[in-house]
Parts: structure tokens; C-alpha cells; sequence
């Protein structure tokens, strides 16, 4: 097996990355990880001493995967352009990557609003809402909105819909929010 130094905290995170894209939580776990990278578990316990720090180190990569996608879908729209093109990235986001979104809606401790991938996200849908409704601070209506793209993920995903599907619901939702925040 190879000597533990030619690891790195980015060789780790991108294998664990292709174990759990494929099969979710239960795929990652810390024997066959090692066994991926070819080294004995406790050769990477100095980069993710436990399960929980990988996890959390996940969470963060998809966090910041999904800001990217929701700010190059934006770009350089105009504010209700840059509204649908945000929604549909985030739907994208949620089906393209099923184990990832689930990680990013699993509980944890209350949100300190601290600075990295989720305040950067954050921060990307505040703006594109913000723009909508003329209030660069508008946290009630990014939460509705934010709660609507969740919600019709989540219940997409676990076939809630049937089989007819959700009916042009995501758009009728999308214009119902923009309704509600004052544009016609």
C-alpha cells in the first residue's frame, strides 16, 4: 500500500465524492474509502478524523457546486430571467446529483451564518430575489422561494407526483412567487 503522505485532504474528498454520487451515505463508509485509495483507514484520519468531518467537507462541495450552477444560470439576466434560470438550475441541481441535495437538506446544528460555501449560496439567492422585489434584503420572500425549491424537489424526488407528474406545477409555483413578491 502506498506510503499515507501521498494523500491529500483533495485526492480523499474526491474519491469519497465518486463513492457517495454513486450509492449515497451508506456507500461511504471508511473501510471501503481506504480501499479505493488503496491505503489502511487510519491513513487518511489526519485529513477527516472521522466520518462526520468528511460528510461536512461533502456538504461544503456540494453547497458550492450548486452556487456555481445557480450563478452561471443567472448571469447576466435580467432579474426574471435570472429568477426561472436559478429555480431550473436548482431542479437540475436536486436530480442531477439525488445523494448530494439529500446531504445538503439532512439536520444539523442551527445555521450561524457563518462565511464559506452556505453563506456564499445564501447570499446568490438573497441577490437574485432581491432584484425581483427591490429589497437587496428581502429575507422573507427568499425564504419562500428557497421553500418552494425544496419543497418540489423533495417531493419530486420521493414520487409524490404519481405518475402524471407535477403538471407544469414548478412553473405555475415560480409565477405564483413572483405574484406574490409584487411582479406581474
Amino acid at each position: 500500500m502506498p506510503y499515507p503522505a501521498k494523500l491529500t485532504a483533495e485526492k480523499i474528498l474526491k474519491v469519497a465524492l465518486e463513492l457517495f454520487e454513486r450509492g449515497g451515505p451508506d456507500a461511504l463508509a471508511m473501510r471501503p474509502l481506504a480501499d479505493a485509495l488503496g491505503v489502511r483507514p487510519s491513513s487518511f484520519y489526519r485529513y477527516y478524523p472521522e466520518r462526520a468531518a468528511l460528510l461536512g467537507a461533502l456538504e461544503a462541495h456540494a453547497t458550492s457546486k450548486l452556487h456555481d450552477a445557480i450563478c452561471r444560470a443567472a448571469y447576466g439576466k435580467a432579474p426574471d430571467a435570472a429568477f426561472f434560470a436559478a429555480a431550473y438550475s436548482y431542479l437540475d441541481y436536486a436530480r442531477a446529483h439525488p445523494h448530494l441535495f439529500a446531504l445538503l437538506l439532512g439536520p444539523r446544528a442551527p445555521y450561524t451564518a457563518e462565511p464559506g460555501p452556505g453563506k456564499d449560496l445564501w447570499n446568490e439567492v438573497l441577490g437574485i430575489v432581491g432584484a425581483i422585489t427591490g429589497n437587496s434584503d428581502d429575507t422573507a420572500a427568499t425564504v419562500a422561494f428557497w421553500a418552494f425549491l425544496h419543497g418540489f424537489a423533495l417531493l419530486e424526488r420521493s414520487g409524490q407526483f404519481g405518475v402524471s407528474g407535477p403538471k407544469g406545477g414548478f412553473e405555475r409555483g415560480l409565477r405564483a412567487l413572483l405574484e406574490g413578491f409584487g411582479v406581474n
